[in-house]
C-alpha cells in the first residue's frame, strides 16, 4: 500500500506520468471536461471532496512552477482565492478569464473533478522539475 498522502490511483498514475510543463486542472463540480482530456472524477455528494483539499493534496506529490485561475475568483469566491495563495506559496499565480481557463483546460493530461459546488473554484496547475 501507497505511504504517501494521495492514495487515488488514477489520480496517483497521472501526476506519476506528468512531464515538465504538463498542464493539469483541479475544478468544481460545474467545471466541463473538454473532450479528449482524461476525467478522474472524484465528486462523492456536493462538497466532498473540497477543492481545496484536492489541490493540497496534489501539491504533496506534484512539482508546480505555475498556476492559472480566472480572474472571476477574486471577487466570486474570495475564500478559494485566498486558499489558493495560502497553498501556492510563491508558486505564480496568472489570472485570465472563466472562459479562457476553459479553453486551456483542452491542453490539460487531465480534469480532475471534486465535489466543490461553489463558483469559480478550478485552478490549472503547471508542472515544474524538482532539480
Amino acid at each position: 500500500m501507497k505511504k504517501t498522502t494521495l492514495l487515488n490511483q488514477a489520480l496517483s498514475e497521472v501526476v506519476a506520468g506528468m512531464g515538465h510543463g504538463d498542464l493539469l486542472v483541479i475544478g468544481d463540480y460545474g467545471l466541463p471536461c473538454p473532450q479528449g482530456v482524461r476525467r478522474i472524477d472524484l465528486a462523492l455528494r456536493p462538497g466532498i471532496p473540497a477543492f481545496l483539499d484536492v489541490v493540497e493534496t496534489v501539491l504533496t506529490e506534484l512539482q508546480v512552477e505555475a498556476a492559472v485561475i480566472a480572474r472571476e475568483t477574486a471577487e466570486r469566491n474570495p475564500a478559494v482565492q485566498e486558499g489558493l495563495n495560502r497553498l501556492l506559496g510563491g508558486i505564480p499565480i496568472t489570472t485570465v478569464s472563466h472562459e479562457e481557463l476553459k479553453q486551456m483546460s483542452a491542453r490539460a493530461v487531465a480534469l480532475v473533478r471534486t465535489g466543490e459546488c461553489t463558483p469559480y473554484a478550478n485552478v490549472i496547475l503547471r508542472a515544474g522539475v524538482t532539480f
